[in-house]
């Protein structure tokens, strides 16, 4: 919901792993946790900005690479797109991969052109001699386009004043649109549907000749190759650029070796967990609850009756001292490690890797993630 009907609405949007949520706290002074796996964030995140003199609310959507709403993080940022709350669209572009990044921009330019392009983490780009022409990708998109560094909080500045611009100036008359094949263009243009609203009707009903299928094969294929063309016209990328993640992927992602690496490192992770985590915990547990005695001693010095001491301290304080003695240790070792695996970018190699297996239990690769952290892990922790 909308903070007031004064305040306006400016939504965030991104792929994952392009510092949305970096972006989001820097813009808004809050403490979203930011995380380098895809889907971290599943559900909308409020915050407070002012853009000048003018406060508004900006909107987190969840991390997405598509709009055809294939998954709950896609379909939660479509609705909220194309339900028109969002004034301004924020479009968080990683500059070290613009290429994959337009595909999402394009797909909202369909939705709406009230939108500026972030493009953020140029600092990696330029330690990579990535050159952009962002006066290129301007012309190319029709929406004002901000390079940025999130993290150093080079360009915020003046990403807030282009909204400001766009949210003064109203819907944008040029902006980039995606070619379609002529069966699709043709009926975009007899349905009288907004563009956006003209495929999703045609998925539901596709045109003779074509299945749901094929017809969201090819409107993907058609996103991607103006995405590319677009890229070939304002980017220009070294042979070396990528040399390193490359020479990483062909050990972390081979078939012979990625399995059994992927498997001993965590593994690692776990046996760390758990012989790291006895001694605080057997600290914790003799220091928590020696405390019953003088905390039963102390409450019935103020006359509180014997069941209510033995409900206090045998019940009450007992569990609580015995969940943060067993919980709080292997927590407190098990997630900075894996914030590591997750900064040095090993995590989305993991997704990717168990995505065809968990595609076959009609899943997708980056649950692998939620059960490195899910109920059962813990249990098995404690």
């Amino acid at each position: 919901m909308r903070a007031a009907s004064s305040t306006p609405v400016i939504a965030l949007a991104g792929n994952p792993n392009v510092g949305k949520s970096t972006v989001f706290n820097a813009l808004t002074g809050s403490r979203q946790h930011t995380g380098n796996w895809s889907g971290k964030t599943v559900a909308n995140a409020y915050g407070a900005m002012r853009c000048g003199s003018t406060p508004m609310t900006l909107v987190d959507l969840p991390g997405t690479y598509s709009l055809r709403a294939r998954s709950a993080e896609e379909r939660a940022a479509r609705d909220f797109l194309a339900s028109g709350e969002a004034d301004v669209t924020i479009l968080v572009a990683d500059a070290t991969c613009l290429e994959r990044n337009l595909i999402l921009v394009l797909q909202v330019l369909e939705i709406t052109s009230r939108a500026v392009l972030c493009l953020n983490l140029m600092d990696e780009a330029r330690r990579k001699h990535i050159h952009i022409d962002t006066r290129e990708l301007e012309h190319a998109l029709g929406i004002p386009v901000v390079p940025c560094a999130a993290r150093q909080g080079r360009g915020l500045t003046e990403l807030t004043q282009a909204v400001d611009r766009v949210l003064k100036r109203g819907s944008i008359p040029h902006a980039a649109a995606i070619r379609y094949p002529d069966m699709i263009e043709n009926a975009i243009q007899r349905s009288g549907l907004p563009r956006a609203a003209a495929l999703d009707a045609l998925v539901q009903n596709p045109p003779s000749g074509l299945t749901a299928e094929l017809l969201d094969d090819q409107i993907t294929a058609a996103a991607a190759l103006r995405a590319e063309e677009i890229a070939l016209r304002c980017v220009q990328t070294p042979g070396s650029a990528y040399a390193r993640d490359r020479q990483l992927d062909r050990i972390l992602l081979s078939r012979r070796w990625g399995v059994p690496l992927m498997l001993l490192l965590l593994a690692v992770v776990f046996y760390i967990t758990l012989s790291g985590a006895n001694v605080p915990s057997a600290w914790l547990s003799e220091h928590l609850l020696g405390l019953t005695e003088p905390l039963a001693a102390a409450l019935s010095a103020l006359g509180l009756p014997p069941a209510a001491i033995s409900l206090l301290t045998d019940g009450l304080w007992r569990v609580l001292a015995t969940v943060i003695s067993v919980m709080l240790p292997p927590m407190a070792i098990f997630f900075p490690l894996f914030t590591l695996l997750e900064d040095a970018g090993y995590l989305p190699r993991i997704a990717f890797q168990l995505d065809h297996a968990f595609q076959c239990a009609h899943a997708c690769g980056k649950q692998s993630l939620t059960m490195c952290m899910g109920a059962k892990w813990m249990r098995f922790l404690c």
